[in-house]
């Protein structure tokens, strides 16, 4: 029986996609989405398939706030919960999940089917989304996941563009693929070499990384088990036109110089190739992708299924990181942070309070009012200027007031502490009401 309805299920479009980011933490978040990602995907403190990602996340408000700010940029965020669950665990899952149901959270990633059919009966207009660890790879395995009311298909990193043709031409779910970032010697989900040798399970979040190590074979040392990363720039039209609908760039545990600059290259490209145009990759660009990763090469198996070429047997030689490079990329990921622009109006008659609109891009709109009259001046006047000044600070707030208009009259006396105390009311109006867009009422079910 279904575990979730297919009603949100979407017809798919050619040339249409997502780019989904990584994130570890707020800050990482915020950098993901300056710097064009669409979507964000990231864990809280538990059962996430990064249980080591540096993180603050510890706080689990921190993930709340990710889920409002991105809300507030228009872009969605999804929740990890990539793990197989002790039985134990489940009697929490609830009393963990509410919080980010009712905030608006955008879908949820999970590799336990018993915890999926949990969230289906409980939050049924949730999407679900199977996981990678899921290791789903086939049409066949796709249409169960179908059966089992998932929206999205994480696929393997071991798919073609063949491959993902096929699926898509069987299946209306949205298909999600890597695009970028570290490959697995094995399947994802499917790898059991941590557990075996560190007692360390990838399937709960703490793969100790055993094939990226040093073994000897025949007398000879060198790390056979390790895999180049993935690079796909040259393959985003291909993509496209396999059907794929949301490109995923892997790296929940590096830094966020890495997010940023890797999201902000693949954003340049994906845009050409949206347009169905043809492109060559810079060499530059090439290179910067280099600059703050790189594992000795780059491969995928988009076009091969298997090769020498594709493993770093060697040692990663010493590289010397250009000072320069990174100064600049980091300069330009700090250029690209942005405010949400607003209009604002402010209106001031005699021995009434005053009142505050603003309006936002897409037409939203708020007003508060003043705490007390204004009054008619009667020695210092509070001048245009000074009133402009004061409703355009916005602090630390993720808003800038772009156009701003006084109605009324003018020889007014308004104390500017009640002055601020209005922009402010404004500012946290204008917030919620953009997030109220999105928040939920409580789960239908579950215990």
């Amino acid at each position: 029986m279904p575990i979730q309805n297919k009603e949100n299920i979407k017809e798919k479009k050619l040339y249409e996609a997502e780019l989904l980011a990584p994130a570890a933490s707020l800050e990482v978040c915020k950098v993901a989405v300056f710097a064009g990602a669409d979507a964000i995907y990231m864990g809280g403190q538990k059962y996430s398939a990064r249980a080591f990602a540096k993180s603050s996340l510890s706080e689990e408000d921190e993930l709340l706030e990710a889920i409002h700010f991105c809300h507030l940029y228009k872009k969605k965020i999804y929740m990890t919960l990539n793990t197989l669950f002790k039985e134990g665990e489940r009697k929490e899952l609830f009393s963990y999940m509410d919080p980010y149901y009712e905030a608006g959270l955008d879908g949820v990633i999970i590799q336990d089917l018993g915890i999926g059919k949990m969230l289906a009966e409980a939050y049924p207009d949730l999407p679900l989304h199977a996981s990678t660890q899921m290791t789903v790879h086939t049409k066949e395995a796709v249409g169960l996941m179908e059966k089992l009311g998932m929206e999205r298909v994480v696929l393997s990193r071991e798919c073609s563009l063949e491959d993902i043709s096929d699926i898509a031409k069987a299946s209306p779910l949205e298909l999600e693929v890597f695009i970028h970032g570290s490959m697995c010697y094995s399947y994802s989900g499917a790898c059991f070499m941590s557990s075996l040798l560190g007692g360390r399970s990838g399937n709960r979040g703490r793969c100790a990384g055993t094939c990226r190590l040093c073994y000897s074979s025949k007398g000879k040392k060198g790390n056979y088990l390790s895999m180049k990363d993935m690079f796909t720039l040259d393959f985003l039209k291909e993509l496209l036109e396999t059907g794929a609908y949301s490109l995923k760039i892997e790296g929940r545990m590096k830094s966020a110089l890495y997010t940023g600059t890797v999201v902000s290259i693949y954003r340049k490209y994906l845009d050409l190739a949206l347009q169905g145009r043809s492109y060559q990759v810079s060499e530059e660009d090439k290179a910067l992708l280099k600059e703050v990763y790189d594992r000795g090469g780059y491969s995928s198996y988009l076009e091969q299924h298997n090769g020498e070429d594709m493993i770093a047997f060697g040692e990663k030689p010493f590289r010397k990181e250009k000072e320069e490079v990174l100064s600049r990329l980091k300069q330009e990921m700090e250029e690209r942070e942005r405010k949400i622009p607003l209009k604002g109006s402010l209106h001031l008659s005699y021995d009434k309070v005053p009142h505050f609109t603003l309006e936002g891009e897409d037409g939203l709109s708020i007003s508060v009012e003043g705490s007390q009259p204004v009054e008619k001046a009667k020695e210092k006047v509070l001048s245009r200027e000074q009133i402009t000044k004061q409703m355009k600070k916005m602090g630390n707030t993720e808003f800038s007031l772009e156009e701003f208009s006084i109605l009324g009259e003018e020889d007014i006396f308004y104390p500017l502490s009640f002055l601020n105390q209005l922009r402010r009311d404004g500012v946290e109006k204008m917030r919620e009401a953009i997030l109220g867009q999105y928040r939920r009422n409580q789960r239908l079910g579950g215990n």
